[in-house]
């Protein structure tokens, strides 16, 4: 099992407390349980969000090396490598979440993973261990960073351009952050708290 734990990563974090569990929602892990912890400000990505936006990726998430930015319970990039991710680096913030995500990973017996303890922002800012088929960028409320991560992701040749799939999930009222020229909204969904969506490159028209 790889395990970096370094710098410093992004997200809800808070003091270590025994919380619920996760619940993988399909592929290889279909209904596997897994234990995360409670920490003030962290916000799950809900099963119903994580279903709708699997079906979504359904058809390109198997193989695909994905990123899970500010991870929190590393619940999108556990459920990606359920559904066939070839593999997903989390980056998280938090020393025990990113502990316990780590945790998992060996439950689950699941070796094409990297867990990074550190700033999200500052990790981003180097060059990427490897161009990213799926990203999820998924930030804490009320901080202001998705856009500054977006930016970092592109500026920074994250993504691949073309085939690449942007995963965003936001304040419900906050409007989209600004993309590069080309990228658009290809699906989203609210909740009654939450924007999500799916973004790719249509080209110059988008």
């Amino acid at each position: 099992m790889k395990k970096r734990v370094e710098r410093k990563s992004g997200r809800k974090h808070s003091s270590n407390q025994t919380g619920g569990s996760l619940r993988i929602i399909g592929g290889d892990f279909r209904g596997r349980k897994l234990p995360v912890l409670s920490a003030e400000g962290l916000r799950p990505t809900s099963d119903r969000v994580r279903e709708t936006l699997f079906n979504w990726l359904q058809f390109d998430i198997a193989g695909a090396d994905c990123l899970d930015v500010f991870a929190g319970t590393g619940a999108l990039g556990l459920e990606a490598l359920s559904r066939g991710a070839n593999s997903v680096f989390f980056l998280e913030l938090n020393k025990h979440n990113a502990q316990q995500i780590q945790q998992n990973l060996i439950t689950l017996k699941v070796s094409d993973a990297d867990v990074i303890h550190g700033d999200s922002l500052q990790w981003l800012q180097q060059a990427p261990p490897k161009v990213f088929d799926v990203i999820f960028l998924d930030p804490p409320f009320h901080q202001g960073l998705m856009q500054p991560a977006v930016e970092l992701l592109f500026q920074n040749h994250y993504i691949k351009t073309d085939q690449a799939w942007l995963y965003l999930e936001q304040e419900k009222a906050l409007d989209w952050p600004k993309l590069p020229e080309g990228w658009g909204c290809y699906r989203e969904k609210t909740t009654s708290e939450v924007r999500y969506g799916i973004f790719k490159y249509t080209g110059s028209d988008a």
